[in-house]
């Protein structure tokens, strides 16, 4: 029995450039597997999936996931700050305007 080509795509995010590969793998590829053979490592050294998160369609997923037709294999950078302390901030610095 042949393998069945599914289509997916690889996307990853740096604050200057997106990446958007759309690839064709064989059935019962993993996410680990895709990237992997995207190239896109090649283009963006940064990565580093085996720190990093990845998901598909927002979706944290393990690199061992396997891929189904039309997914979109997102690789997430890591957070400079968190979001919780960020927002916690901002609503201290507009409630000391509020109080000037």
């Amino acid at each position: 029995m042949a393998d069945t080509a599914i289509h997916i795509q690889i996307c990853y995010a740096r604050p200057d450039q997106q990446f958007l590969l759309d690839q064709t793998v064989a059935s019962g590829t993993t996410i680990q597997q895709a990237i992997q053979n995207s190239g896109i490592i090649q283009q963006a050294p940064e990565i580093d999936v085996s720190v990093w998160r990845v998901g598909i369609y927002g979706k944290i997923k393990t690199l061992d996931t396997v891929l189904r037709e039309h997914d979109r294999v997102e690789i997430y950078r890591p957070l400079i700050a968190d979001p919780k302390d960020s927002r916690r901030k901002r609503a201290d610095h507009k409630n000391a305007k509020k109080t000037d």
